[in-house]
Parts: structure tokens; sequence; C-alpha cells
């Protein structure tokens, strides 16, 4: 049903139309915008062996959610991705680290800030603060650049360099912004 609703509203809206490859596509603003559905369970293997081919993904939550810890994997982790929720017209937003609390590291100067930094670089973006978004991801990057990274990375990046507490890490950005 929701994928029905999806197409009808797309061939109502958009003057939408079925494609010969049994997809859909839609002009807007001059660019052609082609739309394809997917099961999730196949889809996770598809984004993970092709990112490349996928712009935009829209799915329900909790597959989202999945799809969006997958996704993570292939840079870095949860511990870097941001996140963003907006409403349908894009007037109201919340700006979010992609992973959740992270329970098991609270009080043990052991978590990844850069996804709630990224986040807030998104929304000062957003915000139309541009030099000062550009300002944090330099820092950030250069953080990174230097060798300088959190637990999560010091584990799984083969040679990532100098192992920092959180507290340590985000003061290391600060001095690099």
């Amino acid at each position: 049903a929701f994928r029905d609703w999806g197409y009808a509203l797309a061939r109502r809206e958009y003057d939408g139309s079925d494609d010969d490859d049994g997809g859909f596509r839609m002009t807007r603003e001059g660019h052609v915008v082609a739309l394809e559905d997917i099961n999730a369970d196949a889809f996770l293997q598809q984004i993970l062996t092709n990112p490349g081919h996928y712009a935009v993904i829209a799915t329900m939550y909790q597959n989202g959610d999945y799809v969006s810890d997958a996704i993570s994997a292939c840079v870095g982790g949860v511990g870097i991705t941001p996140g963003v929720n907006h409403n349908a017209d894009d007037s109201l937003a919340i700006f979010e680290a992609g992973h959740g609390s992270a329970p098991k590291y609270a009080g043990r100067d052991l978590a990844n800030p850069s996804a709630l930094i990224l986040s807030g670089e998104m929304m000062l973006r957003r915000l139309g603060w541009v030099a000062a978004a550009d300002r944090v991801l330099a820092g950030l990057a250069a953080t990174l650049a230097a060798g300088l990274v959190t637990q999560d990375f010091h584990r799984v990046l083969e040679g990532a360099g100098t192992q920092l507490g959180t507290a340590a890490f985000a003061d290391a950005i600060i001095e690099r912004l």
C-alpha cells in the first residue's frame, strides 16, 4: 500500500511515468529523477556493493535505521555518521548523531563525538553560517589527518595513529579550527 501510494503521488504531483526498465521516471526543474523500489534485504546488499547508484534513499523508519547503520560501516562506523530529520516542507529540522546515546560509553571518555559534531556542522550550514560550518569540517578533517582518533577508529583502521579520549579528541578539533 505504501509503495502504491508513493507512485500515485509521483504520478499526480510530478507527472511521473513508468519507464522501460520497470522503474519510474519524472522530470523536475529540468532534471530527470529515477525512482525504483526494492525489498529491504536485497537493498542492503545493493547499497553495500554499489553505493554510488543511489543519491537519495527514502524508506520507512526501522528499515532506514538498518540501512543507515549498514552504510555507516563504509565510512568508519556509526561514530562518524551525522543525522538530520526534517518535515515535508523542510521548514523544521532536528540534527542528531546517527547512533543512539551509547550508554555503555557514558562517563568513560571513550565515545567518538564526530557524529554529533558533523550534525552541528550540517545545522550551521542550514542556518546559512557556511564559514563556521566550513571551519568545523576543516577542524575535524585536520584532526583525523594528523592521525588523532577515538577508540572506535583506532580499533578498526590500520595505522590509525594516536588514540584519544572523547575530551582530548574534541580539544584537538578545537585547536585546529
